[in-house]
């Protein structure tokens, strides 16, 4: 492994996105994040102001092979060649099969699916060429306890462990592990149209009746990153409270 080591983190912005970078930064001090954005950056920004010099804006659409492309330039040109990849960014569009049009499938599977293979294939030539590479999908709890009314979202994260485990055998000889994470419900992460009522229902369903911390989830992130973590490939680690 070279050090430091230098990490892309997609959906950078978000809940989760947030708490990975910072749990890098703060347990890893020599490590440089790169925080994956497209629009939304206002708290991206606020972490490489409080990380100068170690947090890294990287304008990203996770849709486009030209845009990885430029992005993991730029890290290069930046840092060095890139050799940790979290493939955090995503959204779902809710709906029954019935109802959901073409678009709500389609950008589904593109920003949860599609976006893992391109940030896959583009993050592979560097970590080849250095014989050392980690990448951790966040995929969902939905991809093993789908839910009515995510058939795009299940679909797309179920894919994405499909993904995972079969370009692990890949790599395994090359010293790249490819790993899944599968979350349930997150504070400060839930469905926006979500009651009090229906948290509190949720809550109770959950044998450890709350929901996870992003820090907890950023945590087996950061294991699975690790030199440590250099046998376990081709995982899906559920992390749920029992939910399932």
């Amino acid at each position: 492994m070279s050090s430091p080591r230098r990490i892309l983190i997609t959906g950078a912005n978000g809940v989760l996105g947030q708490a990975t970078a910072r749990y890098f930064l703060q347990r890893d001090p020599d490590c440089q994040v790169h925080l994956g954005v497209r629009e939304r950056r206002d708290q991206a920004e606020a972490l490489v102001a409080e990380f100068s010099g170690r947090a890294f804006l990287s304008p990203l659409e996770i849709t486009s092979a030209e845009a990885w492309s430029a992005a993991i330039s730029q890290i290069e040109a930046q840092s060095g060649p890139l050799n940790v990849l979290i493939n955090n960014a995503g959204y779902h569009d809710d709906s029954l099969l019935a109802t959901m049009t073409a678009q709500q499938w389609h950008g589904v599977l593109d920003a949860n699916l599609n976006a893992v293979f391109i940030g896959c294939q583009a993050a592979l030539k560097p970590m080849m060429l250095q014989r050392w590479g980690r990448i951790v999908n966040v995929a969902s709890l939905s991809a093993l306890h789908s839910p009515a009314g995510q058939t795009n979202y299940a679909a797309a994260k179920a894919g994405v462990i499909g993904l995972t485990q079969s370009l692990a055998k890949e790599t395994a000889r090359l010293g790249i592990t490819v790993n899944a994470i599968c979350p349930g419900h997150i504070e400060g992460a839930l469905p926006a149209g979500w009651t009090e009522d229906q948290i509190k229902a949720v809550k109770r369903e959950t044998p450890m009746r709350r929901f996870a911390r992003p820090e907890e989830i950023a945590a087996a992130v950061f294991f699975l990153a690790s030199p440590e973590a250099s046998y376990i490939t081709g995982a899906a680690l559920k992390l749920d409270g029992a939910l399932v």
